[in-house]
């Protein structure tokens, strides 16, 4: 197996990439209809679409004469994994804060 050209982490670096995935998130969608909610050209979509396939963020298939993608959640699991790390630093932040505000109220 070939690696992959992109991870996940660039892959979702893009906020347009970004917005892609949430479209695909309620539906499967033809590139001319992910393409009609951006103020970009057809071909600049199809070259979002391309790092996120190559990242196994989403695949497409051939219908007719158009080209349907659907979100392939599974490596989100790498970011979500990343970033339960760094949770312990917002609790502990959050838990702080929480002293401070009920020491200031006494």
């Amino acid at each position: 197996m070939a690696a992959l050209k992109y991870d996940v982490f660039q892959a979702i670096s893009d906020p347009t990439r970004r917005e892609i995935l949430r479209l695909l998130s309620t539906k499967k969608r033809a590139i001319s209809e992910i393409a009609s909610q951006f103020p970009v050209s057809r071909t600049a979509i199809a070259k979002h679409l391309h790092v996120l396939s190559e990242a196994s963020l989403v695949s497409g298939e051939k219908i007719g004469r158009e080209k349907i993608y659907q979100l392939q959640p599974e490596p989100l699991t790498e970011i979500k994994q990343w970033l339960a790390y760094y949770e312990q630093f917002w609790t502990n932040k959050l838990s702080i804060l929480k002293h401070v505000v009920e020491d200031d109220d006494e």
